[in-house]
């Protein structure tokens, strides 16, 4: 029996594989889980760049490969290394910009892939409501609205435990209610 394409075994078959030298099978990782990873950075709120931070993941995660100890899904495994590559990158701006300095036109803005799409009042207020919570809130939200992971997969992404992760998520969503009944 042949495993459904998402699967977890699939995935460990497909770098059982690529370490074996088969290279078709890091490219059906990458097309497998290249979508959602962009989607995870760009609602993490980089705009320019998401390709390049979602190719430096798999950069990063094909040079690492055998530190994959197969403890959560691959997926997770990506969008972990993917969150420290966003954070890294923030770090170097806050930098760049305490050392150079910032002119008018070099304001940096916020950006949601919802803003490219979203034209309809209400899906703007919930966009305000997401906004608002704190960095934390926002991106186990995200994680677990957006891409649909589990609190355990959650956790392991942003370095936390099940249960704060938990809490995170519940607290999120009460702030989001409140600002949707607030409107």
């Amino acid at each position: 029996m042949i495993a459904p394409p998402h699967s977890e075994s699939s995935d460990l078959d497909l770098i059982r594989r690529w370490r074996t030298g088969e290279n078709a099978a890091a490219s059906q990782l990458v097309g497998r889980h290249a979508e959602a990873l962009a989607r995870f950075v760009a609602s993490a709120g980089e705009r320019d760049q998401v390709d390049e931070i979602v190719q430096d993941t798999f950069v990063r995660a094909f040079a690492a490969i055998d530190s994959f100890r197969g403890d959560s899904s691959f997926r997770t495994w990506l969008f972990t290394i993917a969150r420290r590559l966003l954070m890294d990158r923030r770090r170097a701006e806050r930098r760049s910009r305490i050392v150079g300095s910032v002119e008018e036109g070099d304001a940096v803005t916020q950006f949601d892939a919802l803003d490219t799409i979203v034209a309809d009042e209400s899906l703007q207020r919930v966009h305000s409501a997401v906004e608002a919570l704190s960095p934390k809130q926002r991106e186990v939200f995200l994680l677990r609205v957006e891409q649909g992971l589990s609190y355990k997969e959650i956790a392991t992404i942003v370095e936390s435990t099940e249960g704060a992760t938990r809490v995170h998520y519940h607290n999120a969503m009460r702030i989001v209610k409140d600002f949707l009944n607030d409107e």
